[in-house]
């Protein structure tokens, strides 16, 4: 139900930097994501990720994910991910700074 996973990369600095820590729900009946929220999903190309939801898609649960950092693998390169690949939805962001 809930689990800690460690940030590695730069995906969405200077939010979440290497080294720092989530702790992320893995029960989606506990939560719900909005445009605005940070999610933890597993990819098959690129492997665990952690990206902001820009949009949802709900009749096709599949959600439009981006990073921050200007090199950022996210939706503009895999596309929209479908709700399967989530792992879970940042609830507490532990920093390391």
């Amino acid at each position: 139900m809930l689990k800690f996973i460690k940030v590695t990369g730069d995906s969405l600095s200077p939010t979440y930097r290497e080294g720092d820590y989530v702790l992320i729900g893995t029960c989606s009946f506990f939560f719900v994501i909005n445009v605005g929220s940070n999610i933890v999903f597993n990819h098959p190309d690129y492997g665990l990720l952690i990206k902001e939801v820009t949009r949802i898609h709900p009749s096709e649960d599949l959600y439009e994910v981006r990073g921050t950092h200007p090199q950022s693998v996210d939706s503009r390169i895999f596309g929209p991910i479908p709700k399967e690949y989530l792992v879970g939805k940042v609830l507490w962001h532990i920093s390391q700074t």
